[in-house]
């Protein structure tokens, strides 16, 4: 099967999704921060990850809350750690990179947790937008703040996409 991409629309606007045998393993948006190159996308071919499509639009319809997806996540050690623990925030919550390193066990290490999760590949799905400063800020998001903003608001019902 190899690589392959899909683009699909959403309230955010188009989203790239790229796929490794059939299984996701980016989730892109116009202008993404630490996007791939496109020749590292593969063909496009618009009949793949049904279930992805599916997922992202009950996400955005707000009848979904925890997306059930097979993922391929390539990255270091501590990356795939901070990603597994972004899997792990619930819908609508937001913690601080403060705190998810010391539930990683590595309190000291809140700005490894922000480089890890600012190179994230499957925004939405791994969840890297319910991240914040300590302060509460939205410090900074692949997608944009504004689109960021925009995740957040619909978690907590503040806003229907």
């Amino acid at each position: 099967m190899g690589t392959s991409h899909t683009v699909v629309g959403s309230p955010l606007g188009p989203l790239t999704l790229r796929a490794e045998d059939g299984v996701l393993s980016g989730l892109y948006m116009t202008d993404h921060r630490h996007g791939p190159a496109p020749d590292a996308l593969g063909p496009r071919t618009d009949d793949g990850l049904a279930p992805v499509r599916e997922q992202l639009a009950a996400y955005f319809a707000g009848e979904l809350t925890a997306f059930d997806l097979p993922l391929a996540l390539h990255g270091t050690a501590f990356q795939e750690r901070v990603w597994a623990a972004l899997r792990d925030i619930p819908y609508g919550v937001t913690t601080t990179y403060g705190e998810l390193a010391a539930e990683l066990g590595s309190p000291t290490a809140s700005r490894a947790v922000g480089l890890a999760n600012g190179r994230n590949p499957i925004s939405i799905v791994v969840p890297c937008h319910r991240v914040v400063g300590a302060n509460g800020s939205l410090t900074g998001y692949g997608g944009g703040v504004a689109r960021k903003r925009a995740l957040l608001d619909l978690e907590c019902g503040a806003l229907t996409l």
